[in-house]
C-alpha cells in the first residue's frame, strides 16, 4: 500500500467503515471535526474491543492554533485504597487481574470503572468545531447498530483473546460473546442508547437514564460510583505540550497522559545528536534507551496532575534530557527500571479538512473490552482506566476521590514554523510513545513517506522486564545488534497487533498526504 493523496480532506481510522462515515460527512460539507466524531461513533460499534460510549477521550484540534481537550473521567468520590480493599474482601473483583506493580487494583470488573468521558467529549468538540449535531451524525453507526455488521476475522481474535477472562463479567457474554467470525452482529440496546444520545444529548448519560443504569449496574457489583460522580464530569480545555525533534514542535497532551513519555523519548533523542545514526541497530538502540527512560520516568511521576510530584517541565529540562542522553551507553543497553505494563485497547483517527481544520483524537476502553462490565439495558460496555491506579496510599498514582488515572492515550500534532505538518497517533498502551518516536524517526530522519513510515516494522518495550518484542520483518542485522549490546529480545508476527495501529495525515503543498495502519482494518478515505 502507497501513500494516499487528498486535494481537499480525508479520513484515517482503524475500521473502514469509519472512514467512510467520516468521509461522507466531508462530501456533504461538515467539516474534520464532524467526520471525525462520525467516525468515532461508528467506531464504538464495530469495534468494541478498543472503544465505545463508556470509555475516554482525549484530542488535539488545529483551528489555527493547537487546542487541546480532555475529557477523561476520575474516580468514584468513594474509591479510596481502603474501600477497594474492602470490596474485594466482600467477593467484588480479584487482585489475580491486576496489573504488575499497582498493588492489587483489579484491572476487571466494576472496581477499576471511572466515569466515562467519551460522550461529553463528543459534545465539547462538536459545540466548540461542529457544524452537525451528535444526531445529526450518528446514523451511520445507528444503522450499524440496529441492522448489524458483519464481523471479520481479524475482530474475532479481539474477541476469542478476551472470552476467558471476561464471560464472567456482568452483561458481556450475553451481548460481545454474541460476536462470531463471519457472522451478523446485532446490538439493539446500544442503537437504542445511540438514538437516546442524539435525542437528548450528554446529560442523558451524565444526568439521565443512560447513567441511572450505569450507577445501578456498578453499584450492585462493589463500586462506590454515583450520580454525582456522573454528574460531576466535564471535558475539558487543555494546552498542549510543546517538545522539539529534528526542527519539528512537535505537541503532545500534559498528564494525566503519557505525552510527557513520548517528549521525554524524542527529546533525549534530540539531546543525542542532530540525526539517527546511519546504522540501523545502532540507530535502533539509541531509539529503545531513550523509550526505556522515558517510560521509567513514567512509572515514577505520571498521575493526577493535581497531585504530581514534578512538574512536566521539569521531566523535559533541557540539561535533564542531556544528561541521560549522555548517560546512554552506544555499545551496551542500560539497567532501566521496569514499571507497570498498560495492555492495549484503544482507537486513533485522524482528519483533516478543506479549510485546514485538523484533528487528532483518540478514544478508548483501555484494554480490549475494558473491564467486561456491560451496564443493564444500555449495550454499554464500560472501560477500565482505574486499573493502573495504585492501591499504595503513599503513592503519587494511587486511587483516590475523583481522581483522575494515569491515561495512556496521546493524540498528537507536529508543527513547524507555525504551521501544522502532521497529524498523527497510535493505540497501543505502553507502545504509543515508542510508535511515536518509531514515525518520526522514519519520517525525519530516514525521509520515508507516510504509509511507508506507518507500515515499517516496528519494535515494542516490554515495560514489566524491558525485554523488547520485534515484528519478524524487523531486519536481522537489527536484531543481532541489539542482541550484541544487552537487550533481551523476542520476535513477534510481522504486522502485530501489539505493535499498535497507526494512521497519520500530513499536510502538504496540494492537500493531504495520509496513512492508515495495515496491522488493522482501516483505511484512509478522503477527496
Amino acid at each position: 500500500m502507497s501513500t494516499r493523496y487528498f486535494p481537499s480532506g480525508v479520513v484515517a481510522s482503524p475500521h473502514h467503515l469509519a472512514s467512510a462515515a467520516g468521509q461522507a460527512v466531508l462530501a456533504d460539507g461538515g467539516n474534520a471535526v464532524d467526520a471525525a466524531v462520525a467516525a468515532n461513533l461508528v467506531l464504538a460499534v464495530v469495534t468494541p474491543y478498543h472503544c465505545g460510549v463508556g470509555g475516554d477521550l482525549l484530542a488535539i484540534v488545529w483551528d489555527g492554533v493547537a487546542r487541546g481537550v480532555r475529557s477523561v473521567g476520575a474516580a468514584p468520590a468513594g474509591a479510596t485504597p481502603a474501600a477497594i480493599r474492602a470490596a474485594i474482601a466482600a467477593g467484588h473483583g480479584s487482585v489475580a487481574t491486576a496489573l504488575p506493580g499497582t498493588d492489587g487494583m483489579p484491572s476487571l470488573g466494576s472496581l477499576p470503572v471511572t466515569v466515562p468521558g467519551a460522550v461529553a467529549g463528543w459534545a465539547y468538540l462538536l459545540e466548540r468545531w461542529g457544524s452537525r449535531s451528535l444526531g445529526a451524525l450518528a446514523g451511520p453507526a445507528l444503522r450499524l447498530a440496529e441492522q448489524g455488521f458483519v464481523v471479520s476475522s481479524h475482530a474475532a481474535v479481539h474477541v476469542e483473546r478476551s472470552r476467558p477472562q471476561l464471560t464472567d463479567q456482568p452483561g458481556w457474554a450475553a451481548i460481545f460473546g454474541q460476536m462470531r467470525a463471519g457472522r451478523r452482529f446485532v446490538q439493539s440496546e446500544l442503537a437504542a442508547t445511540l438514538r437516546t444520545l442524539a435525542e437528548d444529548g450528554p446529560d442523558a448519560l451524565y444526568r439521565g437514564r443512560l447513567g441511572a443504569a450505569i450507577v445501578e449496574t456498578l453499584q450492585a457489583h462493589g463500586s462506590t460510583l454515583s450520580a454525582e460522580d456522573l454528574a460531576a464530569h466535564e471535558a475539558v480545555a487543555v494546552a498542549p505540550l510543546a517538545g522539539s525533534y529534528r526542527g519539528l514542535d512537535v505537541l503532545e497532551l500534559p498528564p494525566p497522559t503519557q505525552g510527557v513519555t513520548a517528549l521525554t523519548a524524542l527529546g533525549i533523542l534530540s539531546a543525542a545528536g542532530d540525526a539517527l545514526p546511519s546504522d540501523p541497530a545502532l540507530a535502533a538502540h539509541l531509539q529503545l534507551e531513550a523509550v526505556r527512560a522515558a517510560l521509567a520516568d513514567r512509572q515514577e511521576h505520571l498521575a493526577d496532575p493535581a497531585v504530581m510530584r514534578v512538574t512536566p517541565d521539569e521531566l523535559l529540562a533541557l540539561l535533564r534530557l542531556r544528561a541521560i542522553a549522555a548517560g546512554i551507553d552506544p555499545d551496551r543497553a542500560g539497567s532501566w527500571p521496569v514499571g507497570r505494563p498498560a495492555p492495549g485497547g484503544t482507537a486513533y483517527l485522524c482528519a483533516a479538512d478543506a479549510d485546514g481544520l485538523l484533528v487528532s483524537l483518540i478514544q478508548s476502553n483501555f484494554v480490549g473490552f475494558g473491564s467486561g462490565v456491560v451496564a443493564r439495558g444500555t449495550g454499554i460496555g464500560l472501560h477500565d482506566r482505574g486499573a493502573h491506579f495504585r492501591l499504595d496510599p503513599d503513592a503519587p498514582s494511587a486511587i483516590g476521590p475523583r481522581r483522575l488515572p494515569p491515561h495512556t492515550l496521546i493524540p498528537a500534532v507536529a508543527v513547524q514554523d507555525g504551521r501544522p505538518r502532521l497529524v498523527f497517533g497510535t493505540m497501543g498502551g505502553d507502545g504509543q510513545p515508542q510508535t511515536h518516536v518509531q514515525l518520526l524517526g522514519h519520517l525525519l530522519d530516514r525521509r520515508l513517506e507516510v504509509q511507508a513510515a506507518i507500515a515499517a516494522p516496528r519494535w515494542v518495550v516490554d515495560v514489566a522486564d524491558g525485554s523488547v518484542a520485534l515484528e519478524a520483518d524487523v531486519d536481522a542485522g537489527v536484531v543481532a545488534g541489539l542482541v550484541r549490546r544487552g537487550h533481551v529480545v523476542r520476535r513477534i508476527e510481522a504486522r502485530s497487533h501489539l505493535a499498535g495501529h497507526a494512521h497519520a495525515i500530513a499536510v502538504t503543498g496540494h492537500g493531504y498526504a495520509a496513512g492508515s495502519d495495515p496491522r488493522c482494518e482501516g483505511a484512509a478515505v478522503g477527496g
